[in-house]
């Protein structure tokens, strides 16, 4: 099967999709690479037609670029709308490239893109009814937020706090040092006896 939508096809799959049929889900997409290629995740946020979120979807990708990620983040979607029954899907990215690349405007060259973008044009294949339109960034901030957040759990990036421990305690420290992983702080440096009331402040 081609890599890329011929005009007619794009025309075809794409004309007459601006007024969605009711029960449609709307998905918010965005993915990212720190480096790029470097350290990569996606992240999805999917409504029904009233606006009221259903789902957060994201995963850390590894070492991989954007727009392999924002590929991920639409294919989420879409295998999300399948899996639970939906058949309409609206589809909001902040990549104009992605949008451009499954409308048909442009075409794709590069070859790991060719594989993810035939996936997902067998995927809508699959829909009764799809739109994909492209946003600022500024408007798709959850997304973002979810995908950045993928991002930091699989470069094990964890919030690093100072533990103020009370000069009592049986270890007379004053300081230690601590990790946040799971909303908990694992000190990194010493032991506290159960119970010890701590006054944790935020390394800059």
């Amino acid at each position: 099967m081609p890599s890329n939508f011929s005009p007619r096809a794009a025309k075809e799959l794409f004309n007459a999709h601006e007024n969605p049929p009711a029960g449609h889900l709307v998905a918010f997409s965005d993915g990212g690479a720190r480096g790029n290629p470097g350290p990569s995740g996606y992240g999805v946020v999917i409504q029904d037609e009233t606006g009221r979120k259903v789902a957060a979807l994201s995963e850390y990708l590894g070492h991989q670029t954007n727009n392999f990620a924002e590929y991920q983040g639409l294919i989420a979607a879409l295998e999300y709308a399948i899996d639970n029954g939906h058949k309409a899907l609206k589809v909001i990215s902040d990549s104009e490239l992605l949008v451009r690349q499954i409308k048909g405007i442009y075409k794709v060259k590069n070859a790991a893109l060719q594989d993810l973008h035939g996936r997902a044009r067998e995927m809508i294949a699959k829909l009764d009814w799809f739109s994909i339109g492209h946003v600022l960034r500024g408007h798709n901030e959850e997304a973002d937020r979810l995908a950045n957040a993928a991002m930091d759990k699989g470069m094990g990036r964890m919030a690093r706090a100072q533990v103020l421990v009370p000069a009592n305690v049986a270890e007379r420290r004053e300081e230690l040092d601590g990790i946040v992983r799971g909303g908990k702080v694992e000190l990194l440096n010493g032991k506290l006896p159960e119970g010890t009331q701590v006054q944790v402040r935020m390394k800059k």
